[in-house]
């Protein structure tokens, strides 16, 4: 196998898949980021989820928002709810695992906040569960998928499609997508820093 041919198709690949993806979905990604800059600005928050490369995800934008992303401001409340093994196993042990994410949202989440549910096939029971959860208390609900959304369709404010059935090239797209709203977010909210 012609392994240096290998990676400049998986390159290509992907390159059309993110180009195709911010012409498919630009304009409901601006729409997401003002929606959380607005929720930032009214003393609110960002509860984000998700499985695997997605927990990854949402504690990487949860870091982007509270830390900083490009520039120097002041801290944005949004917290992953994929970090807190205590809470993670008490709730997996005495109940079960498709209520990690909802039960903290019932906990944490108040009527105007964001949900932002993120999983590769739209499928995944625990982040379904809390983005019901969510939409029942009130909080305005992001998805961000793949393909054709799955079963986040009918849970979702706004639903995030990379167009894309691998899991790489989604999680890629999942990538832009938070560097996009992270410096969006700032852009709004912080225009002269």
């Amino acid at each position: 196998m012609d392994f240096l041919k290998k990676i400049y198709e998986i390159g290509e690949t992907s390159r059309r898949v993110q180009e195709e993806f911010l012409k498919r979905e630009g304009e409901k990604i601006l729409e997401v980021a003002k929606l959380m800059a607005e929720v930032f600005k009214k003393g609110g928050k960002l509860l984000v989820f998700g499985n695997g490369g997605s927990a990854a995800d949402a504690q990487h934008l949860a870091g982007e928002l509270v830390n900083r992303f490009k520039k120097e401001r002041k801290p944005l409340a949004a917290i992953a709810l994929t970090t807190d093994t205590s809470v993670l196993t008490a709730i997996s042990n005495d109940y079960d695992y498709s209520l990690v994410f909802a039960t903290q949202v019932e906990a944490l989440g108040k009527k105007g906040d964001v949900a932002l549910g993120i999983s590769t096939s739209g499928n995944s029971p625990n982040v379904l569960k809390a983005l019901e959860v969510a939409k029942d208390l009130g909080l305005y609900t992001v998805g961000l998928s793949g393909g054709e959304g799955g079963k986040m369709k009918g849970l979702c404010d706004y639903l995030i499609l990379v167009p894309s059935k691998e899991t790489p090239r989604i999680q890629e797209g999942h990538l832009l997508f938070l560097h996009l709203v992270s410096e969006l977010v700032e852009e709004i909210l912080f225009p002269e820093e």
